[in-house]
């Protein structure tokens, strides 16, 4: 009767009621009992797992991704599945590579490296770029991934093959407004799960220019938006803004979710005990009761883990988003190299970092410490503060960070502070967490490959917030990565488990959760590398019904489902 019995395990159904000792068993790829399960069964059932001790629970869910490229060479998409991801939502923040025409195919490929942190060669040597439809896109992937996976469709693309060079610098005309609208109808038909899009200022293309979507007028995001209200089961996804919402942003998100008459989420609450960053963090979620009284509905994801940022002057992203430094970090490497080596330059530009802008801490050098090095005279200086080596060397931080990163010809990882990580901005992330305002996510997983570590989010929640400190409930925390996502993304018979849903399911170690060491892994095509990060205590992870990962590490099986709008989701509506 059954392919697959889960024993002797606490059950978390992912709906947020208490866990409760149960068996789970699993035939073709659903959940088909959650309860007591005659021992006899086992003698015909293909796989008995004994989870004695352990907590079984949904898969989770990652609604904040990048994993559009990723995709085509590594159908694991890892690390995210051993860290008990089961789904993902990717095709964010208007980047992505469908649909797709040969003419645009390199400024696409290009833009997505430079916004989104993935190495060039990578993007060309493991990218196929050979489909034309988002559905014929989601037809190659389909059925090669370890996990599920949904896909939006991003504003950057479909204005960049609609307006071409034009989509720099200028507003759509009504014909071309049209088209954009006519080519995201389309999409959202061929399996897309909605709109997504981008205003954030550090979101530049190859060429130093805001992205395409940054061009948009107002009229341009709500038209756009307004194509989800013809289909059923799509959302929106947008960046307003870096920093502080303006009165006009906050008018736009809330007209952009009443035209779709569907849920918009905005990326990203960072939570922090900071009196000014606290202020920030409260006008914009008072963005969501803006729009609440006009019959919209605005959703802030919010990442929940520490974050430390690592900095790079070859790729340059986050130092663009410094008051005058966008065109600089757009030079090619010569170019930028030669300007880190003259003096005036250097001076000039360290005066235009300490101007206005919603990211100017990141030019506080002194706290940055050396991370990987790539030259033999930098070995002195891994592992210490810039300013600790500025004091001892009588010299200025900034001088400090030009001659580490020319002698590592701009390769040098420079990490900011860990800063988030004691008990008060915990328990503060727990109540932020709690709002009705926000949803868990945002872990830009497959994106920043050389920025960020926050693939492990959902690790360090259930390590932090459950296990060591109990600022939640397992049950709690459980609801928040699984039921609560799938429900807003209105992905059907996914996030609990409940007879009839997909068997979607983790069998985790309450007592072993928690993150492994960071670690840089050369995986990449084109010979490139990564930031790469597992975790303890995931024993056994199932999609669909198949087991993808055991005791840390991948089976062969690649049971993922493509998450396409209408077949796979379902509602969505505000009204």
């Amino acid at each position: 009767m059954y392919d697959v019995i889960i024993r002797n395990g606490s059950v978390i159904d992912g709906t947020g009621a208490e866990q409760r000792a149960a068996d789970v068993g699993i035939k073709d790829g659903k959940v088909v009992t959650v309860g007591r399960i005659d021992q006899h069964a086992d003698e015909t059932a293909a796989q008995t797992i004994d989870a004695t001790g352990k907590l079984v629970t949904p898969g989770f869910i990652d609604i904040h991704t990048h994993y559009d490229a990723q995709a085509h060479w590594d159908t694991t998409l890892s690390p995210s599945p051993l860290h008990g991801i089961t789904t993902v939502i990717a095709g964010n923040c208007g980047f992505t590579i469908a649909p797709l025409e040969a003419q645009h195919g390199d400024y696409l490929m290009r833009m997505l490296s430079r916004v989104e942190g993935m190495p060039l060669e990578s993007l060309q040597a493991g990218v196929p770029w050979n489909w034309n439809s988002f559905g014929e896109w989601l037809d190659q992937l389909d059925g090669t991934l370890s996990i599920n996976t949904g896909f939006m469709v991003g504003h950057s693309a479909i204005r960049r093959l609609v307006m071409g060079e034009r989509s720099i610098g200028n507003h759509a005309t009504p014909e071309e407004l049209q088209a954009m609208k006519d080519l995201l109808r389309t999409s959202i038909a061929e399996g897309g799960l909605g709109f997504s899009s981008s205003w954030a200022t550090t979101h530049n293309d190859p060429n130093g220019q805001p992205v395409p979507s940054r061009h948009a007028s107002e009229e341009e995001m709500v038209a756009l938006s307004g194509v989800c209200s013809e289909f059923d089961g799509t959302s929106l996804e947008f960046i307003p803004a870096v920093g502080r919402f303006s009165d006009e942003a906050t008018d736009l998100i809330a007209r952009m979710s009443a035209a779709a008459n569907r849920p918009l989420n905005w990326n990203l609450i960072a939570v922090s005990t900071s009196p000014k960053q606290i202020a920030v963090m409260e006008n914009n979620l008072a963005a969501s009761d803006y729009a609440a009284e006009r019959g919209a509905k605005i959703i802030a994801l919010t990442v929940p883990c520490a974050i430390q940022t690592r900095l790079s002057f070859q790729s340059g992203f986050v130092l663009d988003a410094l008051n005058g430094w966008r065109e600089p970090m757009a030079l090619p490497d010569d170019e930028k190299m030669a300007m880190l080596a003259d003096p005036e330059q250097r001076r000039q530009l360290n005066e235009l970092a300490q101007g206005p802008s919603p990211l100017r801490g990141v030019a506080k050098w002194q706290h940055l410490t050396v991370g990987e090095i790539f030259s033999e005279e930098n070995g002195q200086y891994q592992g210490r503060t810039i300013g600790e080596i500025a004091e001892e060397e009588g010299r200025e931080p900034f001088d400090v960070v030009c001659d580490i990163t020319l002698a590592d010809e701009l390769a040098t990882g420079l990490y900011s502070p860990l800063r988030g990580d004691d008990d008060e901005t915990w328990a503060m992330r727990r109540d932020v967490w709690r709002d009705e305002r926000t949803m868990v996510g945002g872990t830009d997983a497959g994106a920043h490959l050389d920025l960020l570590a926050t693939f492990n989010a959902t690790t360090a929640m259930l390590q932090n917030a459950c296990a060591e400190r109990d600022l939640l409930s397992w049950e709690e925390a459980v609801n928040m990565i699984t039921d609560a996502p799938a429900r807003m993304y209105g992905i059907a018979n996914r996030g609990r488990l409940e007879e009839g849903y997909f068997a979607d399911v983790n069998v985790i170690d309450p007592d072993r959760i928690s993150l492994r060491p960071n670690e840089i892994r050369h995986d990449l095509p084109g010979g490139a590398w990564r930031l790469y990060g597992t975790a303890n205590g995931y024993d056994h992870v199932l999609c669909n019904g198949a087991e993808i990962v055991r005791d840390g590490e991948f089976t062969e099986a690649r049971p993922g489902r493509m998450i396409r709008s209408g077949s796979e989701t379902t509602g969505t509506g505000i009204s």
